[in-house]
């Protein structure tokens, strides 16, 4: 079936503000990015989205009985076929949801999932999408589940209904998760090589990061004439992809577009996401990119930075801060906005779709990337003739002569070549 061909599925968003949780998000914003998250989805038609307000959260069915009747009511004149709830819901929450609304229910980390097997292209980016959709399935295998109610007839196991397909449904969880780790073990093994190559290569890695929907995908695509899948919606790629492109002075960089951050991201998808974030890593230098037009700018800007300093590198890559969609504001905001960051040292405020702004920040990324040269001498053996190929085409060569011991050759040269160098075989 063609993908436009696919049956569309009406769904129905709702973000539960629990008024005691003092750690919630701001409601409205919370809603809109639920919605936007749906939106990911090609098969999706949102027909309905709200907040419900509660004083508490019931464990059985998370909503009160005059709110559920009062939902089923809407969501039957929308006919709604399924229910998107932005937040946590458990296994007997869902079953007791489905019947009382009879409609299919996915929670947040449901909803992501689907969008991360929507996206994943690479071997890594599906086999960990797969262990993560696996994990998730595991937590959801409970008794009052109705369609795992049976009995294998004839095995005469001892227990209440569903507990010997329960069993059996979670040991062959447990054996496509063995499976599939094996399968991850030999891929994360060829990507390693594949570092290792690119390590060789003599140019420097700036590596784009932001929260979803920041506009890093149509940034990529500027600077370097890629066609990188972007489109207006939330994880619009999800698998890290990287191109050489040049400098107006001439300088050669690569670029990595990542996948998009977002807060309270399910447990299950942190093994997922960070995969996608190895070739963070390795980077150079680290571009933030952020919708200064987003309400929630700053609370995005504080949990992508959250991220990075889990992942270790905040404090290893210098950082750039760049305030992506000035075309979207207003024009006074627009001028403030791009007076403060030209005011402000390592922040820049540009248009991926207009282009404003692009050319102090390449400037600003060529400079930085400019490291600061020292000479060196180092002694290589008479067969490391590829080590010493390596030293010529880099043009840092300033002379050589023999010894006993091999060439000795005087180099002048940036801390990044030098790194670049010791990473050679």
């Amino acid at each position: 079936m063609l993908e436009h061909d696919r049956p569309i599925t009406r769904a129905y968003v709702l973000h539960p503000d629990l008024k005691t949780d003092r750690t919630r998000r701001a409601a409205d914003p919370a809603l809109e990015e639920a919605v936007s998250l749906a939106a990911a989805l090609p098969d999706l038609q949102v027909v309905g989205a709200e907040v419900v307000r509660l004083p508490k959260l019931l464990p059985g069915t998370l909503f009160g009985k005059g709110k559920i009747a009062e939902l089923k009511d809407r969501m039957k004149a929308e006919e709604v076929e399924l229910v998107l709830i932005d937040g946590h819901v458990t296994p007997v929450q869902q079953r007791n949801l489905e019947k009382a609304w009879d409609v299919k229910l996915l929670d947040r980390t449901g909803l992501i999932l689907e969008i991360f097997s929507d996206r994943a292209r690479t071997a890594e980016g599906v086999l960990q999408v797969e262990m993560a959709a696996l994990s998730y399935q595991r937590t959801r295998l409970v008794r009052a589940w109705t369609h795992l109610e049976r009995q294998r007839g004839g095995l005469g196991f001892v227990g209440g209904p569903g507990e010997t397909q329960i069993e059996a449904d979670r040991r062959a969880i447990d054996m496509q998760l063995q499976a599939l780790k094996r399968q991850l073990e030999k891929v994360v093994k060829t990507r390693t090589l594949h570092r290792a190559a690119r390590a060789k290569v003599p140019y420097p890695i700036v590596a784009l990061v932001g929260y979803t929907n920041a506009g890093k995908s149509t940034l990529f695509n500027r600077l370097t004439g890629a066609d990188v899948f972007a489109k207006d919606m939330l994880f619009a790629t999800l698998d890290p992809t990287m191109r050489q492109i040049e400098l107006p002075e001439g300088d050669k960089i690569i670029m990595s577009d990542t996948v998009g951050f977002i807060s309270d991201l399910p447990t299950e998808l942190v093994a997922a996401f960070r995969a996608t974030l190895e070739e963070v890593l390795d980077a150079d230098l680290i571009v933030h990119v952020r919708d200064i037009s987003h309400p929630q700018t700053e609370e995005q800007s504080k949990d992508v930075m959250a991220i990075l300093t889990s992942l270790g590198v905040a404090d290893d890559a210098p950082l750039l801060e760049v305030w992506n969609k000035i075309d979207r504001l207003p024009s006074d905001d627009h001028d403030g906005i791009v007076t403060q960051a030209a005011r402000t040292e390592d922040i820049f405020a540009i248009s991926a779709i207009t282009g404003e702004g692009l050319d102090p920040l390449l400037d600003a990324i060529s400079e930085l990337l400019k490291d600061p040269r020292t000479a060196e001498q180092l002694v290589l053996g008479f067969g490391a003739g590829k080590a010493r190929a390596w030293l010529f085409d880099q043009g840092v060569v300033t002379g050589e002569r023999q010894s006993e011991d091999g060439y000795v050759i005087d180099v002048f040269w940036t801390q990044t070549q030098a790194s670049r160098f010791r990473k050679l075989d």
